[in-house]
């Protein structure tokens, strides 16, 4: 396991491995992701904080529509600069092995523009907005489009998405781990 060469304790890495779905050898692997991020920053310096147009610079991030929303629920100081931890929490969430459950609560969140914990009109736009980019819909399509999302997932007709709609509808997906995914 590099004998020597971890920038971490043996320790550490077992308490990694006990809060992510990560094996020690794959928090080795995400640490060199980390690195090759910015070497000159993390270095020699594993409490080294990236700024988040570092970390879109990984490919997963970079071609994906809410990168900037992903960096910014997993920073710590939630302005999208991220710390190792912050990386590792964010690679684990969306590895193969994290539960269905825990990948649920976080597109929630990424998808909570306003922080509200409901997916309301305002959030909804945005999602659409992002995932159609440069083929944005017309207003009237936009609103028949919201309109039918609300109609399938808003169970108590409040306007408005809940988690636990959320969750409902993710739940009817069969390809909804498989989306929300990013490989190290």
């Amino acid at each position: 396991m590099g004998q020597g060469k971890s920038q971490f304790t043996e320790e550490e890495l077992q308490d990694y491995q006990d809060l992510t779905y990560f094996t020690k050898k794959e928090v080795l692997y995400a640490h060199q992701k980390f690195k090759a991020l910015a070497p000159e920053k993390v270095g020699h310096n594993k409490n080294a904080k990236l700024p988040m147009n570092k970390i879109l610079q990984y490919p997963e991030l970079r071609v994906n529509p809410f990168g900037d929303r992903i960096c910014r629920i997993f920073s710590s100081s939630h302005d999208g600069d991220c710390t190792f931890e912050d990386f590792l929490d964010m690679m684990s969430v969306f590895s193969d092995t994290a539960p269905k459950a825990v990948k649920a609560e976080h597109a929630f969140r990424i998808f909570d523009f306003d922080g509200d914990d409901m997916l309301g009109v305002s959030d909804l736009r945005q999602v659409v907005d992002r995932l159609t980019g440069q083929q944005r819909l017309s207003e009237q399509d936009m609103q028949h489009l919201i309109q039918n999302i609300l109609d399938e997932a808003d169970l108590d007709d409040d306007g408005a998405l809940s988690f636990a709609e959320f969750e409902h509808i993710i739940s009817k997906s069969s390809d909804f781990a498989n989306a929300f995914r990013i490989r190290l």
